[in-house]
């Protein structure tokens, strides 16, 4: 089967999303930012997986809008963490990264889908 990479990162990034937030619910007693994080960065892999088996280009397009939406969502409420000192410098950066490179990728295939529509 071809890899798909968005798939994979999104999917990677989603596991540690729900281990972010099992330690930010167990270790630092933090249930709203962490539950708000949960919600949306498991939902970028999610649209992007629903996208992948859209009806049409424009349904891809829809699902890979909101999935980068999510993803910019996430983005801020890893930033708000870290500023709140609820992750560490390093801790907000690491995710962060990833988070920020999944948006670039998102916003690549979305490029590309909307100059072949």
């Amino acid at each position: 089967m071809k890899e798909n990479i968005i798939l994979e990162k999104t999917m990677n990034f989603s596991v540690r999303i729900i281990n972010l937030y099992k330690y930010l619910c167990s270790e630092k007693n933090e249930y709203i930012m962490s539950k708000q994080l949960l919600r949306c960065g498991t939902s970028i892999g999610a649209n992007a997986h629903e996208a992948h088996n859209g009806q049409s280009s424009r349904d891809f397009l829809s699902k890979m809008y909101v999935a980068l939406k999510e993803a910019s969502e996430t983005e801020y409420w890893l930033k708000l963490l870290t500023k709140t000192d609820y992750l560490t410098e390093k801790q907000g950066e690491n995710i962060l990264y990833d988070c920020v490179e999944i948006k670039k990728i998102l916003t690549s295939i979305i490029k590309t889908t909307k100059s072949n529509i």
